[in-house]
């Protein structure tokens, strides 16, 4: 019975405005732009505002989603986000989100972190919660204000951005199935105090990013006894623009299935919601019926893969609030001095 399926009830996202060019961070840096845009495949990324940060910008996602679901904020029992730059290092984000959203204090709530998969993990304890009959709706953020040091190559990618996805019952996407596949492989990390993180450079590549996301991947086929054909799209986290292309076509699926759910191009890599604004991007244009494959991925290291089937709640309630795309289309170039300033890059001894 359709009562009886749980998924997506409400999906919202909230990108940053403010945009800094590759070309801007290259000319800099005395790089050749068009070298590392082609290296990454992507253009330009999203910057926060001075006063924006993960708490600020999962708010704003959560309205969305909110909106989206046609829910009160207090009807929903579980709220987790998941990021790697959460403003306090004591003290969670969840209760002043929680709070600011009118949610009320009967409500389980905590910050996860696991890189950039840390989002993901919060939608499969919602879904958790949700199939116990705990709650009725569970909100799961992945939301970042992604920090790259100075002259490092994620200086370029390192974006910012965030995503609420609400799960109940009577969805608008169906969870037909997940799978996690999870090693001890340190490719990216930030020790207490360090204002930037340290990463493998290559290593970060094929076993790290590249394991997880085939192995989690391929296991969640096998276990739906399922092939890339029996899908549509396809959403991958994304890094940078080459990384999440190579994987699928490893995977079986085509560019087309991959194209849209893109975003990196245009607001690079926005860390815990990264693969979930893929996934926002494909519901925005999906159709009742369509099948969508995605992974993520957390430095650390793991992956989380989902199959989401689109039921015909989609049409109706993905007009009620901004998509993707509106979001990433809206924007302001800003140089590179306004960008240290805004980013608080400027070290005083």
């Amino acid at each position: 019975m359709s009562g009886e399926e749980i998924g997506i009830v409400g999906y919202g996202c909230y990108v940053p405005r403010f945009r800094i060019k590759v070309e801007e961070i290259a000319r800099v840096w005395g790089e050749d732009a068009d070298s590392v845009k082609s290296g990454l495949a992507v253009e330009e990324k999203s910057v926060p505002d001075m006063d924006e940060d993960t708490i600020t910008i999962s708010v704003a996602a959560a309205k969305n989603a909110i909106l989206r679901a046609g829910i009160s904020p207090s009807s929903i029992g579980a709220l987790y986000i998941g990021s790697e730059s959460h403003p306090y290092v004591v003290k969670p984000s969840g209760t002043v989100v929680s709070d600011a959203l009118g949610m009320g204090p009967d409500i389980m709530v905590a910050d996860f972190e696991f890189a950039c998969k840390a989002g993901t993990a919060g939608v499969q304890c919602c879904y958790s919660h949700v199939k116990a009959g705990l709650a009725d709706y569970a909100m799961a953020i992945g939301a970042d204000t992604a920090q790259g040091r100075p002259g490092d190559a994620l200086e370029y990618t390192a974006a910012a951005g965030g995503v609420a996805l609400i799960m109940g019952r009577d969805p608008l996407a169906v969870l037909e199935g997940t799978y996690s596949y999870t090693t001890d492989t340190s490719d990216f990390w930030r020790r207490e105090g360090q204002d930037y993180p340290s990463h493998g450079a290559r290593f970060t590549g094929k076993p790290a990013y590249f394991k997880h996301v085939i192995s989690a991947g391929k296991g969640l086929l096998a276990r739906l006894n399922a092939k890339p054909t029996d899908f549509q799209y396809c959403v991958l986290h994304m890094p940078n623009g080459k990384f999440p292309a190579t994987a699928a076509q490893q995977l079986g699926f085509t560019m087309q299935q991959l194209e849209p759910s893109l975003v990196v191009r245009k607001m690079g890599n926005c860390y815990s919601g990264s693969s979930m604004m893929g996934l926002c991007a494909v519901l925005d244009v999906a159709k009742p019926g369509d099948r969508i494959f995605m992974v993520s991925y957390g430095s650390g290291a793991g992956s989380d893969a989902f199959a989401w089937r689109v039921t015909d709640k989609i049409a109706e309630r993905r007009e009620r609030a901004r998509k993707a795309a509106d979001y990433i289309s809206d924007m302001k170039y800003i140089d590179y001095a306004t960008y240290v300033r805004m980013r608080g890059k400027l070290k005083g001894d």
